[in-house]
């Protein structure tokens, strides 16, 4: 998409470190409350969100008010996915984030104190100890959100889906919630800092799903079912 501004992109960074620095020294201060990362997210993606101009569609969130705690997994168009669903989603959820964000100055120092989960495909020990933070944020009623693609999609098609989520979910028996989020890309695509205002994103919560029946025997058949839930609710031309 053409054009777009890359002031308003550099406003959402501004907006991110924003809320940053005072996590940061309410953490060192002892002072951090899970309610007080609550209300920053929230006060953070609804500014995001009003700065853009994005007109939310929301479908099905009653799915998400059940009061149950949920593995939390969605497609990943745009880094934008990241304030839309903090903006829709009804309910304390942190999400896992890759391990490169965790070195960012500021930045990964407040995302660790907010209680997201820190993952490294790259080495198979933190990745089990990632598995573990998760098991337990789920344990004291913290939803979990995971993208299982693993990075954006180029082109708003899913990508191939990595199984940590759902080992997560199998070993837990928390049930996975799938979400689709499309129009995001519109806003802030892969790899650039424009940012075009006044889009359209649909968000669909879909019927949770148990693992339980599935077991690890059949994982692959859990995998299968979630994908499709996620692809669903794509624009025809987006689901394969």
């Amino acid at each position: 998409m053409p054009g777009g501004s890359i002031p308003l992109a550099l406003l959402a960074v501004a907006e991110t470190l924003r809320i940053s620095a005072p996590t940061v020294i309410d953490a060192a201060l002892g002072r951090l409350t899970r309610e007080g990362c609550d209300h920053r997210l929230a006060e953070w993606s609804t500014r995001l969100l009003r700065e853009a101009e994005i007109e939310l569609d929301v479908h099905g969130d009653e799915h998400a008010r059940t009061g149950e705690t949920f593995v939390v997994m969605s497609n990943h168009q745009s880094n934008f996915d990241v304030p839309v669903l903090y903006r829709v989603f009804p309910g304390c959820m942190r999400m896992v984030a890759k391990t490169e964000l965790y070195r960012i100055p500021l930045f990964g120092r407040a995302v660790r104190a907010a209680e997201m989960i820190e993952v490294d495909r790259a080495d198979k020990e933190r990745a089990r100890q990632s598995i573990l933070e998760a098991k337990q944020r789920l344990a004291s009623g913290v939803n979990v959100w995971i993208a299982p693609e693993g990075t954006r999609s180029a082109t708003g098609r899913l990508g191939p889906f990595k199984k940590g989520g759902f080992i997560l979910a199998l070993e837990t028996g928390v049930k996975i919630l799938p979400i689709t989020i499309d129009g995001t890309r519109r806003v802030l695509a892969p790899h650039t800092m424009r940012l075009h205002k006044g889009q359209r994103v649909r968000v669909d919560f879909h019927a949770a799903i148990d693992p339980a029946p599935f077991g690890f025997e059949r994982r692959d058949e859990l995998v299968a079912l979630v994908r499709s839930a996620i692809e669903s609710a794509l624009p025809r031309e987006l689901r394969t």
